[in-house]
């Protein structure tokens, strides 16, 4: 019975910090699809007053944070086109300690900016509907999906 309760203990020690990265991983790809993939795009009720003020409720509730973010970033294309782009990185972005990549194509994006001059609780934004290239972080070098969005190119 020792050897077998040794060997659980080594796979726990050994296999335990993987599974850990490997958990997180998968949720920073399930948050990307759910906060940054819209497609095709969602029309908000007039009582959201707009597709950004509308889109930032759900964000800020997805992410159970009150928090107005400043900007965010939400793609109209399929998500199988967008994880293209992650199935080889050679770049590694040291800022951000991820390996990222540039999209060759140029995706509609809606751009949510934080609108100036709010009170701290009152988060209101303006969109910008825009075709863009992604500056995408990826889950790693190869067979990697999106996990992050820098900005755009």
């Amino acid at each position: 019975m020792a050897p077998a309760v040794a060997r659980v203990l080594f796979l726990q020690l050994v296999l335990g910090p993987t599974l850990v990265v490997d958990i997180k991983v998968q949720i920073a790809i399930k948050n990307f699809r759910m906060l940054h993939i819209d497609y095709p795009r969602v029309n908000y009720p007039e009582g959201f007053q707009g597709y950004c003020n509308g889109l930032m409720a759900y964000v800020r509730g997805r992410k159970q944070s009150w928090y107005c973010p400043q900007i965010h970033y939400m793609v109209h294309a399929p998500w199988r086109e967008i994880k293209s782009f992650c199935l080889d990185s050679d770049s590694f972005c040291e800022n951000y300690n991820e390996y990222c990549t540039v999209t060759e194509d140029s995706f509609p994006v809606t751009i949510c900016s934080l609108a100036s001059g709010q009170p701290p609780m009152s988060c209101h934004y303006n969109d910008t509907l825009t075709n863009q290239r992604l500056y995408l972080l990826c889950s790693g070098k190869h067979d990697a999906e999106p996990i992050g969005i820098i900005g755009l190119y």
